[in-house]
């Protein structure tokens, strides 16, 4: 054993013979346990016999106690913690304490939130654009006027509402989106609709060539008040749109065809003018009709001076039938105006109107090759070349005093446009429905209330006749579309879809074709060319690029 032990001291190397162990006060000495003789230095494990009696059985208690630090010095520090197998916690004195149990928190997750939908919010985006800067991060993507030749590339339809398939959208596809985004500015059209009947059926009770028909005033009340209901509905949701989601409104505002119904909102308000019941009032003030005018001229500036600007959005390149829109205001306000015994004001507005009705009206029927917004199959938006000849004869009628030959030039014209578009039996199917057609009944309306106000000034059967038949077919088409609202907002869901018309991109996605076979067929021209960008290499330089692989 000496032996051993020799061998052992030889073999160690000289350098760690030198070293003294002791030099080191406490290097490697341990104290001896107060809790327990049996413990292990290396890593503080100490294993307790202590043994307690609990209710007749003995339990065994174990003691773990892990170092900080290699160095024994810090070891007189370390607490000691028993816990037994019941649950219960012994302190260094021995005092069993109760269980505690300390559950570690959970981390914090935030929910999923979708920040595709913040570059259209207005408070969210000028934040995050403000926290961009101070970060030096890079700034959210921020959104510039579209070109008007966007709209026509990535939109197709009569209204431009439905996306092409080539296509892409820069708010998601997958999922709905928030209820005011989806909230478009044709909704003011159901009170179009709705508040020309309210006009209609006041003429119907109190024009003397409908009298034999009796008509209640109280309908005209009942309608009024609905109407005044829908305008004070729709405009709170917009104007909490334009709030907090004002890129939407901005980019409809830009929007060839929705641009024209931002005049809605302000000829509802005419309406609601011209239809008030005489129960509710007699007359009304002289000044309301310059603070419904007011906006309307803004509007018509801007508007009409992009028409002549010949720009992109010069007249011959945006024009539509939902241009009516702009030019009716004008005729609205002069009927206003001359009931009221305005005269020089109702004379301005009409003859803004019917010049640039006249102007609208012949490239219209011209179909420009630049034009690209009027569709080859029909569609309830034709009816608005029904709406400005109809409100334009009674506005001229309320000027002048009497129903004479302008008028009924503004009249005839209307009764015929109405006639042409009303005897194509395919107008009424394969159409889809959308809150803009309330805006396409108010000229049914408009017309019958004209031919109410022709009747009276020519009364004879024939007039008569034709005035009820006019009121009875926009009541129809009114009570139609308010049945088909409600199914599809109740029934279907499907009222206010993903407006794509907002959600379109700057720039055209690229799509390269290439030719998958050898030689190019008329098929593979023909869709090589749906696909091509104007400012790319030629077709026929194209084709030649192809030319290697069709030699093989």
């Amino acid at each position: 054993m000496a032996a051993k032990e020799d061998s052992f001291d030889i073999a160690l190397p000289p350098l760690i013979k030198a070293i003294s162990a002791n030099e080191v006060d406490g290097f490697d000495e341990s104290k001896p346990s107060t809790v327990h003789p049996l413990s292990t230095s290396v890593f503080r494990i100490e294993a307790a016999s202590m043994v307690k009696e609990k209710d007749g059985q003995g339990t065994r208690d174990i003691s773990i106690s892990m170092p900080p630090s290699p160095v024994e010095a810090h070891l007189q520090n370390t607490k000691r913690v028993f816990f037994t197998s019941g649950g219960g916690r012994v302190d260094e004195n021995g005092e069993a304490k109760g269980a505690r149990f300390h559950s570690q928190p959970m981390p914090k997750r935030n929910p999923v939130y979708d920040r595709r939908f913040d570059s259209f919010k207005t408070w969210s985006g000028k934040l995050d654009r403000q926290l961009s800067n101070l970060r030096e991060q890079p700034r959210p993507q921020e959104f510039e006027n579209l070109p008007v030749h966007r709209y026509f590339d990535a939109l197709e339809g009569p209204e431009l509402d439905t996306l092409r398939a080539s296509e892409e959208i820069i708010l998601p596809e997958d999922k709905q989106w928030p209820f005011l985004l989806r909230f478009p500015i044709s909704s003011f059209g159901i009170s179009l609709g709705v508040g020309s009947q309210a006009i209609m059926w006041k003429s119907l009770s109190s024009s003397a060539a409908t009298s034999f028909l009796d008509v209640s005033p109280h309908i005209n009340l009942i309608l009024w008040l609905i109407t005044a209901a829908l305008t004070l509905t729709v405009a709170v949701v917009y104007a909490m749109k334009t709030i907090l989601y004002f890129e939407a409104v901005r980019r409809e505002y830009y929007h060839p065809v929705r641009v024209n119904f931002f005049f809605a909102p302000w000829i509802a308000l005419l309406f609601l003018a011209l239809g008030v019941p005489p129960l509710i009032a007699q007359t009304l003030p002289q000044y309301l009709w310059y603070v419904l005018m007011a906006p309307i001229l803004c509007l018509e500036l801007k508007i009409y001076g992009q028409w002549m600007s010949g720009g992109q959005r010069r007249l011959s390149k945006v024009a539509n039938p939902s241009n009516h829109l702009s030019v009716v205001g004008n005729f609205v306000g002069a009927l206003l105006g001359a009931s009221m015994g305005l005269k020089e004001g109702p004379i301005f507005f009409f003859a803004v109107g019917m010049a640039h009705y006249i102007v609208l009206f012949v490239t219209l029927y011209q179909r420009l090759p630049t034009n690209e917004t009027l569709p080859k199959e029909l569609h309830p938006v034709f009816f608005l070349f029904v709406a400005a000849p109809s409100v334009a004869s009674m506005a001229w009628a309320k000027i002048q005093g009497s129903f004479d030959s302008g008028s009924r030039i503004a009249y005839f014209i209307a009764l015929f446009l109405y006639v042409s578009l009303a005897v194509r039996v395919n107008f009424f199917r394969g159409f889809k429905f959308s809150l803009a057609w309330w805006a396409y009944t108010f000229p049914m309306t408009g017309a019958a209330i004209a031919t109410i106000k022709y009747s009276s000034a020519v009364t004879c059967r024939t007039t008569q006749i034709l005035a009820v038949a006019l009121c009875i077919v926009a009541t129809v088409a009114v009570a139609a579309l308010l049945v088909n609202t409600v199914v599809h907002a109740v029934v279907l869901g499907d009222l206010f879809p993903n407006d794509m018309a907002i959600a379109i991109s700057k720039r055209r996605p690229r799509r390269r074709w290439y030719h998958k076979r050898s030689g190019s067929s008329d098929s593979n021209i023909e869709q090589y060319l749906k696909y091509i960008d104007s400012d790319e290499k030629d077709v026929e330089a194209s084709l030649h690029s192809s030319s290697p692989n069709s030699q093989d």
